[in-house]
């Protein structure tokens, strides 16, 4: 982890990186980064290299080192299980203009953003050779990376939950005009229920309202995820708010489905 201080337009803002949290060492990590960011001047003291399963608890905000035993206790708590927390994400393809993070920086002075952040996943690499019909996740090619959203509260403040979600929209829709695409992509893993949801209790989820959000998720994959749902489950056992309908009278066309 390495903390800087930049100065954005007339503004100093202290920033926490977490550069290459996948790269395998720190002798590959240093010259890596003097060459492509050597203004954050990166030395061996910024560094804290780890294993893979050390990492997944150090991200889930358990102690740097924590026991690898931790993991296996279903009542070990982190820091991050005593908050109550809002994520969005959204899917970059074109670079975004400095002047537009200077706006952007500007928002996290809010009240309501004293715990929030902004992780930026890079994409690119290998992910670019995947076309978008390979696996059911279709956000691979063309995409530069992937940005989650993140705002944090305390439990006493859960009564004040909407003020915390209202700064979340807010970041949202001021980020639209960077990430234009129809419809607007969305990380599955993140479960927006803001963008659709159902009854967890409804049983006829309809394909049209399921196709909100899974057109976000799963782009035009979301047709042959409903083929397949409506094959393995089309009694619909496994269900969420979220869920991919089955869609019984598909059963009845054969093989040559078509929505």
């Amino acid at each position: 982890m390495l903390k800087e201080e930049f100065l954005i337009g007339n503004l100093w803002e202290r920033i926490c990186f977490r550069p290459f949290e996948d790269v395998a060492c720190i002798d590959e990590l240093l010259p890596l980064l003097e060459e492509k960011f050597p203004e954050l001047g990166l030395v061996n003291e910024d560094c804290l290299e780890m294993s893979w399963v050390e990492s997944n608890l150090y991200l889930t905000w358990f102690p740097i080192r924590a026991p690898l035993e931790t993991s296996l206790n279903r009542s070990s708590e982190s820091a991050l299980s005593k908050l109550f927390f809002k994520a969005k994400s959204d899917f970059v393809k074109q670079p975004i203009p400095a002047t537009a993070f200077e706006g952007l920086w500007s928002k996290f002075y809010d009240d309501e953003a004293e715990s929030a952040f902004m992780t930026f996943v890079a994409y690119g690499g290998e992910m670019d050779d995947i076309p978008e019909t390979e696996t059911p996740f279709p956000h691979k090619v063309g995409n530069l990376y992937r940005i989650m959203y993140v705002v944090n509260w305390e439990e006493e403040e859960d009564k004040n939950s909407e003020k915390f979600m209202g700064w979340m929209r807010r970041v949202y829709n001021y980020m639209t005009p960077y990430v234009l695409e129809s419809p607007r992509g969305a990380y599955v893993n993140y479960k927006e229920l803001e963008i659709g949801a159902s009854e967890i209790s409804d049983d006829n989820i309809s394909y049209e309202k399921a196709k909100i959000w899974g057109l976000k998720y799963f782009k035009n994959n979301f047709n042959r995820l409903v083929h397949v749902k409506t094959t393995v489950d089309p009694e619909n056992f496994f269900k969420h708010e979220q869920s991919i309908p089955p869609l019984p009278h598909l059963l009845k066309k054969g093989s040559n489905w078509s929505l």
